[in-house]
């Protein structure tokens, strides 16, 4: 039994609850990957999972192995690109989660990452909620603001640029506010991201202030906001990936320009620094250099 083979296809199964599932990712067929998880169980001579009609767990000594597997899987990957006669290999998968707005940033530029490493896949997961690392098996997540857990390595890598928006329909029907304490007179367009969504801060360079609104409408994603800030319902604070263009176009107004909303920092997370396999530092550079290349998210 090739061990590192069998452990890959245990952990892809783990991460996506389903031997089918797994098959696909892995291109092999279900009752291949069956056998090499019984394989596995056999060699340790142990259960990892439990298996029913209708669903698949882990059991206890599953849960235990995940770490392990993991760190085999990633020292036999640092191993085979260090001693690659051609150099370092980039390959595997590498599961990225990011806020929407930046998802949609870097979605065009992910294909230029993958023809220069053909051997790379990325799983790109857009959320607004910080994930569990270890958990979903997600490499690297990039965060917005502060980052609470210190168990997490973090760097931060830039800051943020929003605005305060609104269409032209919704302002000819209710007057720009002059200054955040105006605001709650208006109809407001929320999204929460690691809290409530019912306060915003803004800037004048200065110092920040903080204002505590009374949404109307409350989503759960950047991008589902931005469309109804477009369609007239009312104030949103906003990236400006999102609505640079439209602000430009005229189809967004920038609602209090000298007082923007606060900066938060860009920080990329990950749960070790240990055996940083050179797929997940690839993506990590990749990261890094495209949050540059933009001058309202670069760093100072």
């Amino acid at each position: 039994m090739d061990v590192v083979a069998a452990l890959r296809t245990f952990l892809r199964v783990a991460e996506t609850g389903s031997f089918s599932a797994a098959a696909i990712d892995l291109g092999l067929t279900q009752p291949a990957v069956s056998r090499q998880v019984t394989a596995v169980e056999a060699h340790y001579r142990t259960r990892l999972l439990h298996r029913t009609t209708n669903a698949l767990s882990l059991t206890v000594e599953g849960e235990r192995m995940i770490p392990l597997a993991r760190r085999v899987i990633e020292a036999v990957e640092a191993l085979d690109e260090t001693a690659s006669a051609e150099g370092p290999i980039v390959s595997g998968k590498v599961r990225l989660s990011l806020p929407a707005p930046l998802g949609l940033y870097v979605s065009d530029r992910l294909p230029g990452l993958l023809q220069a490493h053909p051997r790379l896949a990325v799983d790109l997961l857009c959320r607004e909620e910080p994930s569990d690392l270890v958990g979903e098996a997600i490499d690297l997540e990039v965060r917005l603001g502060e980052v609470a857990d210190g168990s997490l390595i973090r760097r931060r890598i830039g800051w943020t640029t929003a605005f305060l928006v609104a269409s032209p329909d919704y302002l000819a029907r209710r007057p720009a506010p002059a200054e955040p304490g105006e605001l709650g007179g208006h109809d407001c367009i929320c999204y929460s991201r690691g809290g409530d969504g019912r306060s915003w801060r803004f800037s004048d360079g200065a110092e920040e202030s903080e204002a505590r609104v009374a949404p109307r409408l409350m989503l759960n994603n950047a991008a589902a906001v931005h469309r109804a800030a477009l369609a007239g319902g009312g104030l949103a604070v906003l990236s400006h990936i999102l609505v640079g263009a439209d602000i430009a176009a005229g189809r967004l107004v920038n609602v209090m320009p000298d007082r923007p909303p606060a900066r938060l920092p860009i920080q990329i997370v990950y749960a070790s620094r240990r055996n940083l396999a050179p797929r997940v530092r690839t993506v990590l550079d990749f990261l890094v250099a495209a949050v540059s290349d933009d001058p309202l998210m670069r760093e100072a």
